[in-house]
């Protein structure tokens, strides 16, 4: 569960960070700037440490699949799995993305060359296939795929987004703070409904309902996960409505954005669980 975790948070921040510095990048051009070599140097790390997470989980599957931790570690069963397995040669291409990504951010492109952006778009939803998106065939399967692509980029766009601003609120003096997030919420309101359209098309596709949480453990995470993305939205309010009452507080407002952000995490380590249970149950 921790490498989930760890590579699906790694995954969404880096999609969001590169999406939303394009979008802002004509709000606060100066700060981004200050902002561009400590961010490049946290994008390098970030999409080095995904992709180790990415091959210990490689690994971690295969030792499930031989019954034996040994697999982990044993390259003819390594080679198995991405060849043999629908997971092996989803996860070879998603592998190569993280790699691909790595490489353009140690390269010496412009900041916001549009590659980085699309490998790190890549990256996110080739995780799409993995878990409960493998679950149904056909036109079926392939529809809660797509679903399931939309909703990981809208969450990584904005829990992303969410870390960038976060940054800028933290170098950009008080009085240009306010247009980057009239920006991002404008944004937000439409990737809050991506997110939760398509997270209840996918429980509908899945289970049919939403499962009770009195009686299936996968039911409780869902609701406490539902809860907490409620939860953000009611932060993301109060400060569209600090800023309209004109409430210039930054201090206040710094953490607002932080405790959104680590709501979204603790989402995502819902989320890490729920890939490890059956909907049924």
């Amino acid at each position: 569960m921790f490498c989930r975790f760890l590579h699906f948070s790694l995954a969404l921040t880096l999609f969001g960070v590169a999406l939303f510095r394009a979008v802002l990048r004509r709000q606060e051009p100066r700060v981004l700037a200050e902002l561009d070599r400590p961010l490049l140097r946290c994008q390098r790390a970030g999409a080095a440490v995904a992709l180790l997470a990415g091959l210990a989980w490689l690994g971690l599957v295969a030792a499930s699949m031989a019954s034996d931790w040994s697999a982990a570690v044993d390259a003819p069963t390594l080679r198995l799995v991405l060849g043999d397995s629908f997971f092996g040669k989803v996860w070879a291409w998603h592998l190569l993305a993280n790699l691909g990504l790595l490489l353009t951010l140690c390269l010496p492109l412009a900041a916001d060359n549009p590659l980085r952006l699309l490998l790190a778009g890549a990256l996110l939803a080739s995780l799409a296939p993995v878990g409960h998106g493998a679950m149904l065939d056909g036109w079926a399967g392939l529809g809660l795929m797509l679903n399931q692509g939309l909703h990981l980029l809208c969450a990584g766009a904005w829990l992303g987004g969410l870390l960038l601003l976060a940054a800028l609120l933290y170098r950009a003096p008080d009085a240009t703070h306010g247009e980057a997030l009239r920006r991002f919420s404008g944004v937000g309101y439409l990737l809050v409904g991506g997110v939760m359209a398509s997270g209840l098309a996918n429980v509908w596709a899945l289970v049919g309902q939403w499962p009770d949480p009195r009686h299936s453990v996968f039911g409780l995470v869902l609701t406490f996960k539902l809860l907490l993305v409620a939860g953000m939205l009611g932060l993301a309010l109060l400060n569209r409505l600090a800023l309209a009452f004109r409430e210039r507080r930054l201090l206040a407002l710094r953490r607002s954005v932080l405790l959104e952000w680590l709501c979204g995490l603790a989402a995502v380590a819902l989320v890490s669980l729920l890939g490890t249970l059956s909907p049924a149950g």
